[in-house]
């Protein structure tokens, strides 16, 4: 398969918060369309808007994600080429460890969904 030359590319700094925000935690798998969550700032002169990381910000400059407030506060969500740069990054098994991140894979449609029954406990016989 190749990739096109017009196909944006994430960071070093990216793609480490990538790897950071999109980690399963607590057995919980963090899906890519609920975007990155930001945090606010408190005080100071830019309080209440959102704190930009600077790979963050990269991403944003880039038009891969796009920055959405809502009730709770601010997130980035991706947009049609961050999901095409996220597709191409996914693919590289150096970047993202398909065992680690397969349901990045999943939501990407690079894989297909597990199979439902494949959480039933094993018998012995």
């Amino acid at each position: 398969m190749t990739i096109p030359a017009d196909t944006p590319s994430f960071t070093l700094p990216e793609r480490a918060l990538l790897r950071h925000e999109f980690f399963v935690r607590f057995g919980q798998a963090p899906l890519l369309a609920n975007g990155i969550r930001l945090r606010s700032w408190r005080t100071g002169p830019h309080a209440g808007q959102p704190k930009l990381p600077p790979a963050v910000a990269s991403m944003l400059a880039r038009d891969l994600v796009t920055l959405q407030s809502d009730r709770i506060g601010a997130s980035v969500q991706f947009t049609a080429a961050g999901y095409a740069a996220l597709r191409t990054l996914a693919q590289d098994r150096r970047a993202l460890n398909p065992l680690t991140y397969a349901h990045l894979r999943q939501e990407l449609e690079l894989e297909s969904m597990p199979v439902a029954d494949s959480h039933r406990p094993q018998g012995r016989g």
